[in-house]
């Protein structure tokens, strides 16, 4: 990444002593209590993560030199550190490619202007209530010469903006019905109308905001302090942040003290995983004595594809979007909830005759030079990620487990591998976590630590944020799996 040597010597140059700190702390104290006119911003959240206890995330980023590397890159290049990559700091090997990724889509060379791709990342966000990017891109946008009045609602953006509505829309929540002629309309509009290229860079921001708006809900992420709602200038209460609280958060990322860790105690839920471990297992054998026919596979996949489509989410109630994020896109009763009720069918994409590696790959690489790579560098990892466990249990094969996560959700996308057992998902994925999933996948607003806390509870939650991160990404691959599909069939 850029200016990943410029850190270093940043950090070197500008370290903290406590005694600095302590001298630091004692003057905000002061002006806290005198009335100099000097308003001083508190966060309003606890921490990065309203499910994830501020210690256990504060403790990996403090313990791991990696991750403490990452996030001085991080911050030498964004000026920031946002809440989501502390949560992600769980996973140094999936951050360092998500910031890669992010920065080469944001800030690189490419077919879009730089407003232009915030812009398009808070449509996005948008569509699913997402306040924490919309509040982040607004500020990048404004920050990157964005023209302050298209904030005003998308019907005061330029009409090639606006044209954007139905694709973000449909990919959000139908993306199977995406076609060729969505395609068309787009590349032949007259004055309006945007390139290949570019169409490409908008499926791949589109696709990345909804995906990770689902992240963003799935690991309840507070607000960031520079951000619309992420700070008070209300006096601290005895529970509340003294202003150098914030201070205190990057020491204990970047000051080299030894913290004591305080693990979570798990041997009160001693059930879950072992009856867990002994379904894999009993499957695998199953795996090694017989197959069953193709025929069969694709019944059970059918039959899955159906219940999915049954599982109802606990948290039921209607969202209505407030009108600072609706204004940001088109047709706000439009989503998955129509969908189910309606009895609509989901079509069939077989992998086998339209894949990532073999057709969406090659179109990304073409059209958005070495972009593709770093995507596929981001599934990959994503979905191969494993250290082993699962819980207090080492050495584990857990990709069975990964590949049921995944596949369960391209299966509520209407996607099948031939090559898969169907039959798995059901045995693996008790139906709680599928509430859970198609949750996070369909409707991510409506997450609620409830929710959160009720899965896989004997897991850790570097556990859980690892099912987020996979989760996430197989939404995106999903809903870019459609897209490319109907570029492709336009191009030919």
């Amino acid at each position: 990444m850029r200016h990943a040597s410029a850190s270093n010597e940043t950090m070197e140059n500008s370290s903290l002593t406590m005694t600095d700190l302590f001298k630091i702390c004692t003057q905000c104290e002061r002006l806290s209590k005198k009335d100099v006119g000097v308003r001083i911003p508190r966060p309003v959240g606890n921490g990065p993560s309203r499910f994830i206890p501020e210690k256990e995330i504060l403790q990996v980023s403090k313990l791991d030199k990696r991750i403490q590397s990452i996030f001085e890159d991080a911050f030498a290049v964004l000026g920031r550190l946002d809440n989501i990559s502390l949560v992600m700091g769980f996973h140094p090997q999936y951050l360092e490619n998500f910031l890669k990724t992010q920065h080469y889509l944001l800030q690189m060379d490419g077919p879009l202007s730089l407003h232009c791709r915030h812009y398009i990342g808070i449509m996005a966000a948008a569509r699913h209530q997402c306040t924490y990017l919309v509040n982040l891109h607004v500020n990048d946008f404004l920050q990157v010469g964005g023209d302050p009045k298209w904030l005003n609602g998308l019907e005061e953006a330029p009409q090639k903006l606006q044209a954007l509505g139905e694709l973000n829309k449909i990919l959000a929540h139908r993306p199977w019905l995406l076609t060729k002629e969505h395609i068309e309309r787009l590349l032949k509009a007259e004055e309006h109308s945007w390139s290949l290229a570019e169409l490409i860079h908008v499926v791949v921001l589109l696709t990345l905001y909804h995906s990770l708006a689902s992240f963003t809900f799935g690991c309840g992420i507070n607000p960031d302090i520079h951000t619309d709602g992420g700070h008070t200038f209300r006096p601290p209460s005895l529970s509340g942040y003294c202003a150098c609280d914030i201070i205190f958060l990057y020491l204990l990322i970047f000051h080299p003290i030894i913290l004591k860790r305080d693990l979570w105690n798990v041997s009160e839920l001693s059930g879950e995983v072992e009856v867990l471990m002994e379904k894999m297992k009993q499957l695998q054998e199953c795996h090694d004595e017989e197959e069953a026919s193709q025929e069969e596979m694709a019944t059970r996949f059918e039959r899955e594809k159906t219940e999915s489509m049954l599982v109802v989410t606990s948290e039921d109630e209607e969202c209505v979007p407030s009108r600072d994020v609706s204004r940001h896109f088109e047709d706000p009763s439009y989503g998955y909830k129509d969908f189910y009720r309606r009895g609509e069918h989901v079509p069939t994409l077989r992998v086998q005759d339209y894949s990532w590696e073999d057709h969406g790959f090659s179109l990304v690489n073409r059209l958005y030079p070495d972009f593709g790579q770093l995507l596929d560098e981001k599934f990959q990892i994503a979905y191969n990620l494993t250290y082993n466990t699962m819980a207090t249990h080492q050495g584990v094969d857990t990709s069975m487990l990964r590949r049921a996560i995944w596949n369960y959700i391209h299966c509520m996308f209407g996607i099948r591998y031939d090559d898969y057992d169907y039959g798995e998902i059901n045995q693996l994925l008790d139906r709680g976590f599928k509430v859970y999933i198609k949750t996070m996948v369909r409707t991510p607003e409506k997450i609620t630590k409830r929710m959160y806390d009720s899965f896989w509870r004997q897991f850790k939650h570097s556990e859980k944020v690892h099912v987020n991160l996979l989760l996430m990404e197989a939404r995106m691959q999903a809903e870019l799996l459609y897209a490319l599909r109907a570029i492709t069939r336009y191009m030919t």
